[in-house]
């Protein structure tokens, strides 16, 4: 059984540079079923969880259901990331625990979806109302004393909390067979995962508060936040599982910071620039929301004084609209923000695909990790 990379139309190259630098995206042959056993053992926890929320009150039927509305799907790249992190230590072979780990990335990763979108305001995510606000929204139809507004936010909090458990009681499963070595050393890794994820996320919280951005905290932001939590990490817990030595773990690093950084910079272009209806998510809550990224970064740092007057208005405005989203969509390109994040994404694909070419994985591995990388960095959602 081999694991898949996401294969969807919504991964090309973006029009506005040369791609001829870049390799052709590879087919993975017969990659099914590994995601798949990962969509299945996340589904069979949440059963088992549910079945125990049921026992307690048929008040709970209605959180059981959003996230049983939420909890499949997805790109599951971190998952992918750490079956191949598996994989290529193990030469190709399966690892006892590899998919359990997956799956417990997974859900780790709804709970900080659910969280997030609470912290952001956000309305809605990948098509769906975010929990906070399907629950307000119930609340508000249901004519119910109190606040609804608090009342979303408190069901959001506990659902991640829950979501957040549920992926604990998975990573330690993925381990039930391994020497207490490995065990420790897998621990230890998610334990890591975790913390950098939430201190990425406070500082990303942080720079919202301050009116200019700080470069470091940017960077920081990026390592921490989105490159070692989406792929340094996961490829990490992988490789630790199937044994790796610390030569591969080391090139399991790199490939994170620099493909993860890569994958960031993307996220950030398509929530300023991206089709709401492929990416799921308007356009416009980035801006809105005050996100300090690389884009802002390298805009602030070439903008006129009416440039900079637009930046000042508009990033944070919670009460922005197209019309100034759109004027902060000139800023951005007019300063050649967009261009200079573009080549920099190129360039850190170009370092990634690089270290995976000379990584000491099987041939079949090695495809895949290339694959996965691409789709990182040329999607559209």
């Amino acid at each position: 059984m081999t694991p898949t990379a996401e294969m969807t139309d919504s991964s090309v190259p973006p029009s506005s540079l040369s791609t001829s630098t870049l390799r052709e995206l590879h087919p993975i042959e017969n990659a099914t079923t590994d995601l798949e056993l990962v969509e299945e053992v996340v589904a069979s926890h949440f059963r088992q969880h549910a079945a125990t929320l049921r026992q307690v009150g048929p008040e709970l039927t209605p959180t059981i259901d959003a996230v049983s509305e939420r909890i499949g799907g997805g790109k599951r790249l971190r998952a992918a990331f750490c079956l191949w992190g598996a994989r290529g230590a193990a030469q190709g072979a399966a690892v006892p625990g590899m998919v359990e780990m997956a799956a417990a990335i997974e859900l780790f990763h709804l709970a900080a979806l659910v969280h997030d979108d609470v912290m952001d305001d956000s309305d809605t995510r990948r098509g769906l109302p975010t929990v906070h606000r399907l629950f307000a929204d119930d609340h508000l139809r249901a004519g119910r004393r109190g606040d609804a507004e608090r009342h979303g936010t408190a069901v959001a909090i506990l659902v991640g909390d829950m979501c957040l458990s549920w992926s604990d009681d998975l990573a330690a499963t993925a381990t039930d067979t391994a020497d207490g070595e490995t065990r420790r050393a897998v621990r230890r890794t998610w334990s890591a995962m975790r913390d950098e994820a939430y201190g990425g996320q406070y500082l990303d919280m942080l720079s919202q508060t301050e009116e200019q951005t700080d470069a470091d905290r940017t960077a920081r932001i990026l390592r921490y936040k989105s490159a070692r939590y989406t792929i340094g990490q996961p490829l990490r817990l992988g490789g630790t599982l199937a044994g790796a030595d610390a030569s591969l773990l080391d090139a399991y690093d790199r490939i994170g910071l620099t493909a993860g950084e890569a994958f960031q910079l993307r996220d950030d272009i398509l929530g300023v620039f991206g089709d709401e209806k492929v990416t799921g998510k308007p356009a416009i809550d980035d801006l809105r929301e005050g996100k300090r990224t690389m884009l802002i970064a390298l805009a602030e740092e070439s903008a006129g004084r009416m440039e900079r007057r637009v930046i000042a208005d508009g990033l944070g405005n919670p009460d922005l609209d197209e019309e100034g989203a759109a004027r902060m969509r000139e800023v951005l390109e007019s300063t050649g923000s967009v261009d200079r994040v573009e080549q920099r994404i190129v360039d850190l694909a170009e370092e990634a695909l690089a270290v995976i070419d000379s990584a000491r994985v099987d041939d079949h591995s090695r495809q895949a990790l290339t694959t996965l990388v691409e789709r990182c960095v040329w999607r559209r959602s």
